[in-house]
């Protein structure tokens, strides 16, 4: 704040300082009780898409049905500004489509006064300025807001509206060469994105490593074998109830044919399938506390451990929900179908850390099968499986340790299994580079824009005209419009 009271009060030549609330005018608000059948569009927090600062995701209502929230009337270039989390940058600009429509009472709706142009609000809005200045004003912990009147508060520096406009087709023609270059990047990221998935399906059908296994024909184990002795260490290690029951072969009827030397296995042949701990009261006045993995700590092929919660536990639960080295951590469901069945493999990293019911663990037999697993059921063959036997006749998808036990997965042998994982993870090292790459150009051009942005707001984007009509000549026009506020007197007491 001090930053931008240093910067307003030097201001360029015709320039005015003022407030958001001086060069706005006020927004009608529909009384739903006035007009309950008519269909409106709704304009939501949650439908702006923030990295792009427009409006995504809308929904139609009754009027009557509509949420208690939808009551301000929009117009074609206002400003919607969030004041719920302001920091998420929920800020857009009304398309021509949605005017005459209906936003939540959770945005400040920023209309434009004579002699501001709507873009140039707009940018202002966008700007990580006004957007920290803002949520350094936040109140609350759960739900972090701002009023609305603290963003009419904020100080802006006007200038002349002719100003406002050459500075808006700068912008404009800057941030068109920055969208440009953004698009080539996110072009590259696609293409790497594709090229992992080729490389995993390469990987898991024996493509990437066919020359290394010619080279050793006739030295190489069958996955049968391997296969056989995993089934004879699962007999041997058996401690659940009742007698051992050797699990059933995988059908591979609709199954592809696999190079030679591999097998299907299905996973239940390969592992123990267990499930975590369920969440209770109780557990907080358990003695025992051990550090609990959530489904917010796995992604597809990595783990998040910076928040990492503590739990109770009782001695008889700790032998089953424990995690060891080489544990592979699946999610259980998700809303959206692209992120069932994510996975990553545990390497100890926190000391008697536990899972919770959501994370379905698998423990290879065989602990050296773990990176080959994951990559299998990462690749586009695998997550086929993985949604086959997620799905159910009611469109939701989710795993349960018996769905995953059913799941199948191709076997070579344990040399071959160490050259694949060898290879992929080179392969994905490359690509490494080149994501950081990527996600470090998109960065700088993000940066750029606010260079841009400040700059602007700061009088140096473009010359002044001296010709040009003073800001507070328009400002004066807009103050003497807008209507004056009622006294009411107050009453006396004798």
């Amino acid at each position: 704040m001090e930053e931008e009271s240093k910067s307003l009060s030097d201001l360029p030549e015709n320039w005015s300082l003022s407030t958001i609330g001086e060069i706005t005018t006020p927004v009608e608000k529909i009384d739903a009780h006035t007009d309950p059948d008519r269909q409106i569009t709704y304009l939501d927090i949650s439908g702006i898409d923030n990295k792009a600062n427009r409006i995504g995701d809308t929904k139609t209502f009754r009027l009557a049905d509509a949420p208690s929230r939808a009551r301000q009337i929009v117009k074609s270039g206002d400003v919607l500004f969030s004041t719920v989390r302001p920091y998420l940058r929920n800020i857009a600009q009304v398309r021509a489509e949605f005017d005459g429509e209906i936003a939540s009472t959770g945005f400040s709706v920023l209309r434009p006064a004579p002699g501001v142009e709507p873009i140039f609000l707009f940018f202002k809005a966008i700007s990580k300025l006004f957007v920290d200045t803002i949520s350094g004003e936040q109140y609350g912990a759960s739900y972090p807001a701002v009023k609305d009147a603290q963003v009419r508060a904020q100080p802006v520096a006007v200038p002349p509206t002719k100003e406002q406009q050459r500075i808006v087709e700068k912008i404009d023609t800057l941030f068109a060469r920055l969208d440009k270059g953004e698009e080539a990047v996110r072009d590259v990221q696609k293409l790497l994105t594709r090229y992992r998935q080729s490389v995993l399906k390469s990987a898991v059908t024996g493509q990437l490593t066919a020359d290394w296994r010619a080279e050793r024909k006739g030295q190489l184990k069958h996955g049968r074998d391997l296969l056989a002795r995993i089934l004879e260490t699962g007999r041997e290690s058996w401690d659940g109830r009742g007698k051992y029951k050797a699990p059933d072969a995988p059908d591979t009827a609709e199954l592809p044919d696999l190079p030679t030397g591999w097998v299907w296995a299905s996973v239940d042949q390969l592992a123990r399938i267990m499930g975590g701990l369920t969440k209770n009261s109780k557990r907080k006045e358990m003695s025992m506390t051990r550090p609990m993995l959530r489904v917010a700590n796995v992604y597809q092929n990595r783990l998040e451990l910076d928040d990492i919660h503590e739990t109770g536990i009782t001695e008889g639960e700790l032998a089953r929900v424990s995690l060891q080295a080489r544990d592979i951590l699946v999610v259980e469901g998700n809303g959206s179908k692209s992120q069932i069945g994510r996975m990553a493999v545990w390497s100890d990293e926190i000391p008697n850390a536990v899972h919770q019911n959501h994370l379905i663990k698998v423990r290879l037999y065989e602990t050296a099968l773990a990176e080959f697993m994951v990559a299998w059921f990462q690749s586009p063959i695998g997550r086929q499986v993985v949604e086959k036997v997620a799905s159910s006749t009611s469109g939701l998808y989710t795993l349960s340790i018996s769905k995953i036990a059913a799941m199948v997965a191709p076997l070579p042998s344990l040399e071959e299994v160490d050259e694949i994982v060898r290879g992929v993870e080179e392969a994905h090292s490359k690509i490494a580079v080149l994501e950081e790459w990527c996600e470090t150009e998109l960065k700088r051009s993000a940066s750029l824009r606010q260079s841009i942005l400040k700059d602007a707001f700061a009088g140096k984007l473009v010359p002044q005209d001296p010709t040009d009509e003073p800001a507070s000549t328009f400002l004066a026009r807009i103050a003497a419009e807008k209507p004056t506020a009622k006294k009411t007197r107050r009453k006396t007491t004798a």
